[in-house]
C-alpha cells in the first residue's frame, strides 16, 4: 500500500511539474509577428511561424502542412497590406475555419495599425509588384512594434479573457525594454542619419525613415522584378556622380546583384537579417535590431 501511495505522490508530482496547456494556438504569417505573439502570450499560446527569414514572404505555397495548422488556429496573425496575397488568402478559405476568416476576431493584420509609406497614387502592374496599400514592411520601423503590440494584446485578450491580464502585463514590460531599447538603438545609430545607401529591394523603406538612412537606388528596376545587367550597369554609373556608401540586401535574397555592384562601386555589401532568425545574432525581436545597427556601423566605418 505504501509503495501504491509512494507512486501516486510521484505522478501528482510529475503532473504538476508539466508546463500548463497553452491556451491560445496563433498562426503567424511571418517571423516577427510570430515573435511578438510569443512576447505577448508567453507560456499562455501556442504559436506556429508559417515563413522562416530565408523565404521570400512574397512567394510562398499554400501546402497542405500550413492548411493544417490554420485549421487549428484560433488566431491568424498576418502582416497585410498585400504582403501575402499570394497564398495566406487561400490557406485561410480552405482551411475551413470559420473563426479566422478576414473580417472575424481570429483574424487580425499588423499592417492596419500603423501609418503606411509608399502608398501608390496610381495601380498599374506595370510598374511592378506595387501594394496598393502601401509598402507592407513595416516591422523595421520598431515603433510600429509598439503600435502592433498594442493592438495585438487587446485583440488576444477578446479571443481568450481568462489570459487578459496576463498578455497586459507581459506587453507592459515588453514595452517598457522596448521603449528603452529605441532610445539606445537611436544614439547608436546617430552617425548613419544621411548615409547614402542602395538597396536591393524596397525592404527598409521604414528602417530607412527611422534612422534617416539616403537611399538612393534600387537593384531591382521595379518591384518584384529581378535585377537586369543593363539596371546595375546605370546604378554603377550614378555612382560617379552621387555614390552610395552601402549596398543593402535582407537575408533572404539573391546575393549576386549586390555583391556585383559592391565589388565595381569598391563599397561594402550588407546582409541585414530582415526579420528574426535572418542571423544568429537576430534570434528575437532585440537581437534583429541589435544586429541589423551593429551591421550598418560597421559598413559605415
Amino acid at each position: 500500500m505504501k509503495k501504491i501511495t509512494r507512486f501516486v505522490g510521484i505522478s501528482l508530482l510529475s503532473l504538476l511539474s508539466l508546463p500548463a496547456l497553452a491556451s491560445l494556438n496563433i498562426f503567424a504569417t511571418v517571423p516577427e509577428w510570430g515573435a511578438l505573439a510569443k512576447e505577448i502570450g508567453g507560456d499562455k499560446v501556442s504559436i506556429y511561424t508559417a515563413t522562416t527569414a530565408l523565404q521570400d514572404p512574397h512567394r510562398i505555397e499554400a501546402k497542405p502542412s500550413l492548411l493544417a495548422q490554420a485549421r487549428r488556429a484560433q488566431l491568424v496573425v498576418a502582416n497585410g497590406a498585400a504582403l501575402e496575397i499570394g497564398w495566406l488568402r487561400l490557406v485561410v478559405r480552405d482551411s475551413g475555419n470559420s473563426a479566422i476568416q478576414s473580417g472575424q476576431p481570429g483574424y487580425f493584420e499588423a499592417a492596419s495599425q500603423v501609418a503606411m509609406r509608399e502608398v501608390p497614387q496610381v495601380l498599374d502592374r506595370a510598374n511592378g509588384d506595387v501594394h496598393a496599400a502601401g509598402n507592407p514592411h513595416i516591422h523595421l520601423d520598431p515603433r510600429n512594434i509598439l503600435r502592433v503590440g498594442e493592438a495585438l494584446t487587446a485583440r488576444m485578450g477578446e479571443l481568450d479573457a481568462a489570459n487578459a491580464e496576463a498578455y497586459r502585463a507581459n506587453f507592459t514590460a515588453f514595452a517598457s525594454k522596448w521603449q528603452a531599447a529605441i532610445v539606445r538603438w537611436e544614439n547608436e545609430a546617430a552617425s548613419l542619419r544621411g548615409v547614402p545607401v542602395l538597396v536591393h529591394h524596397s525592404s527598409f523603406v521604414y528602417l530607412s525613415a527611422w534612422l534617416g538612412l539616403k537611399e538612393q537606388g534600387k537593384l531591382e528596376p521595379k518591384p518584384g522584378v529581378e535585377p537586369s545587367s543593363g539596371h546595375l550597369s546605370a546604378l554603377l554609373e550614378r555612382q560617379k556622380s552621387t555614390p552610395a556608401r552601402m549596398v543593402l540586401r535582407a537575408a533572404y535574397q539573391s546575393d549576386g546583384p549586390s555583391l556585383w555592384i559592391a565589388g565595381k562601386a569598391g563599397i561594402p555589401a550588407v546582409l541585414l537579417p530582415f526579420t528574426v532568425g535572418g542571423t544568429v545574432e537576430a534570434g528575437n525581436l532585440f537581437g534583429l535590431f541589435d544586429d541589423t545597427i551593429q551591421r550598418l556601423l560597421k559598413a559605415n566605418r
